[in-house]
């Protein structure tokens, strides 16, 4: 049976220990609430301040595990609070490590505050987890895909236009560099696992992912610059800087311009066209 009183209790304990520069918002002058506000966090949460409202007030409708997965989120818990939250409301807890979803609040923390930077966080297996708007206006909406198709690596071999997006002399590396990921990751994970199931999907449907595979490539890492060919700003290239959670295996890419070459130039117009961002 779900606790709602405990459910309740502990949402507002987790809400009002949340600071507004936590998740990346100013601190207004006449802010005298303790903690963030009910709106912000349900906006945070994709949900109805109300709906929200009523769950800390010990009524409403019994939350999915999908509604409290997005609050965990929106309130950066740690995972043991995550996993605290499930049963609280008579959930059993996603599983932890490689197929867990669930951002940690020290990335998330950082993540906040790149509301002007193109970022995002990433699976080991290249499934994009968030994305902060100029990342979605340089690589397109990357969360909106289902399946093995979340994975930019299975995106590659099995949907070859994905490709467009990336400079035609890289591609060839960028390949054995997707390949090679993949291998690390079911060498670590083993059978059974989701990288093992991408490589099987690949390697029924892609000579050349088969070609790649067979090359047995291991350690392959992305070089300094990142180069994109934009559909409405053209040609950039990107540093990228990772930033990595050893606990659940998720990265943080932050894709930065020298300032002053037009790269950078292109990087700020990105921000202000970002609905004309790519789709594929």
């Amino acid at each position: 049976m779900i606790d709602r009183a405990g459910l309740a209790a502990f949402l507002r304990s987790r809400r009002e220990a949340l600071q507004p520069e936590d998740i990346g918002l100013p601190r207004g002058s006449r802010r005298r609430t303790s903690g963030l506000r009910r709106e912000e966090i349900a906006a945070r949460c994709n949900m109805s301040t109300d709906y929200y409202a009523r769950l800390e007030q010990e009524r409403g409708p019994h939350p999915s595990a999908q509604m409290i997965a997005a609050i965990a989120q929106g309130l950066h818990l740690s995972l043991d609070e995550r996993d605290h939250l499930f049963r609280l409301a008579d959930h059993t807890p996603p599983p932890r490590g490689v197929l867990s979803e669930h951002v940690g609040p020290g990335l998330a923390r950082i993540f906040d505050r790149l509301h002007d930077t193109a970022a995002e966080i990433v699976t080991e297996l290249g499934e994009t987890l968030r994305q902060t708007p100029l990342g979605v206006a340089l690589t397109g909406d990357a969360t909106r895909y289902s399946g093995p198709e979340r994975s930019i690596g299975y995106r590659w071999f099995a949907a070859p236009s994905s490709r467009a997006l990336y400079a035609p002399e890289d591609h060839e590396f960028l390949g054995r560099m997707f390949a090679s990921g993949l291998r690390e990751a079911l060498t670590r994970h083993g059978s059974g696992s989701r990288a093992q199931h991408y490589a099987d999907l690949l390697l029924a449907r892609s000579e050349e992912f088969r070609t790649v595979w067979d090359r047995q490539e291991i350690g392959l890492r992305p070089r300094e610059v990142k180069r994109y060919v934009h559909p409405s700003v053209g040609a950039l290239e990107l540093q990228c800087q990772t930033l990595l959670d050893p606990d659940q295996h998720h990265f943080l890419l932050v894709y930065t311009a020298t300032p002053g070459t037009e790269s950078y130039e292109k990087l700020q117009l990105l921000s202000v066209i970002g609905a004309a961002a790519p789709t594929g």
